[in-house]
């Protein structure tokens, strides 16, 4: 009877603890949740709100120069006489003549010194009299042709006769073959003397030869100006004794030509395609301040000097009126014409990094705002503050001045505008 009333009360007590538990579970939970959503969470503390996101970096901008169709190369020198010749003795004897000093203007062939030679002199009258001599003994072998012939002739008709005779009968067998010798010899003393004439007229044009020789050599002892020009130096006077054919001393005047002047400019391996002959050039003195003096280029060596890359290149500066000497110290300008385009951008604008030589151009992206994009360049050269690109871009674009390290390809910025880059 108590074990059924237990039975019965358990039974009835079941519905309530299941209640219960109900509960717990449910207020557990409830608590959990409202522990989640005040727990703080590091992925969702990360990322900020879309409202939240990074402001463009403000970068300063400068835009690119297409460069002028000219390279403008400017280089210091001395100018150097066109012409210059350093006048030696050629015939030995002693200054009995001089016409002109240091600074006098001559022109080609005026006379500059005369020199008494009267070794030399002898030498010719002395070589012209042996001509005579020859001559006669050509006449003579001349002469002597004639009477080999004559006597060929004789001892010809007497061999014909002699050996008629001989024919007959009337005449030896002994006299026909002397007469014939005979005709044989004679003929070898013509061909002999004939040789003799040969030799005689050999002998002539060599001593013609000697004496055209010592005829030049007389004609230098007048020192005549080979060109147009202006004396330098002067290193002998009258009285003094010269001697031929030595130049290890003085000469006795240094002429040289000064209407034209001309400079050598060593023209880098940038600029050294576009040099032509007859390119324009300006030459300034500081003397002689707001004077420019053209010129041009005359010649090139063609080849790249090996150790300095560069062009040995001339020019010539016209002095008509001698307002420039040579020795003098000119800055040279040429205006070189570009063979390729080139873009110019400032220094401070090329990123150096493992992709290669860059620049950052700021371009309109689809948004509208305004975006990085990375141009690959190549330098042509670099001049002061600029730095010239001969590919990459093509002039007009925005170029990011001092770019910051942490710039990537894609990145919105915003502009500061900044000046142009030099030209």
């Amino acid at each position: 009877m108590a074990d059924r009333d237990s039975s019965a009360a358990g039974e009835a007590g079941g519905p309530a603890r299941s209640g219960r538990l109900w509960v717990g579970l449910l207020a557990l939970a409830g608590v959990g949740l409202l522990g989640y959503r005040h727990w703080p969470d590091p992925s969702r503390a990360a990322s900020p709100p879309p409202s939240a996101e990074a402001k463009p970096q403000t970068v300063r901008v400068a835009k690119a120069q297409r460069a002028s169709d000219t390279l403008s190369l400017t280089q210091t020198g001395t100018t150097q006489a066109f012409d210059t010749a350093s006048l030696y003795p050629r015939a030995t004897g002693y200054i009995v003549e001089r016409t002109v000093d240091i600074g006098s203007h001559v022109k080609k062939g005026d006379l500059l010194f005369r020199i008494s030679a009267p070794d030399l002199d002898q030498q010719l009258v002395q070589a012209q009299s042996q001509i005579l001599q020859l001559q006669a003994a050509l006449i003579q072998a001349r002469a002597m042709v004639d009477q080999a012939e004559a006597n060929r002739h004789l001892a010809d008709v007497t061999n014909r006769r002699t050996s008629t005779l001989a024919g007959s009968g009337a005449e030896t067998r002994q006299n026909a073959d002397t007469s014939q010798a005979g005709v044989l010899a004679q003929t070898a003393n013509v061909d002999a003397v004939k040789a003799a004439v040969k030799v005689a007229e050999a002998n002539i044009a060599a001593q013609e030869a000697q004496v055209a020789r010592l005829k030049v050599l007389t004609g230098f002892e007048e020192i005549r100006a080979p060109f147009d020009g202006v004396v330098t130096t002067r290193n002998t006077d009258v009285g003094d004794a010269v001697t031929a054919d030595t130049n290890t001393g003085p000469p006795l005047l240094t002429l040289a030509r000064d209407d034209v002047l001309r400079m050598a400019v060593n023209v880098p391996l940038y600029a050294a395609d576009g040099i032509r002959d007859g390119l324009e050039a300006k030459a300034e003195v500081a003397q002689i301040p707001g004077k420019v003096f053209p010129g041009r280029v005359s010649r090139s060596s063609s080849t790249l000097l090996y150790a300095s890359r560069t062009l040995v290149t001339q020019v010539d500066i016209p002095n008509p009126d001698g307002a420039l000497q040579a020795g003098l110290y000119i800055t040279l300008t040429l205006a070189i014409p570009r063979v390729a385009p080139a873009v110019s951008v400032p220094n401070d604008a090329l990123i150096f990094d493992q992709a290669g030589t860059r620049v950052a151009v700021v371009e309109a992206g689809q948004d509208g705002r305004q975006v990085v994009r990375m141009r690959p360049v190549t330098i042509f050269r670099q001049t002061g503050t600029v730095l010239e690109l001969r590919t990459g871009l093509s002039g007009g674009e925005q170029v990011v001045v001092g770019p910051p390290a942490s710039l990537r390809d894609g990145d919105a910025v915003a502009l500061q505008p900044e000046g142009k880059a030099g030209t």
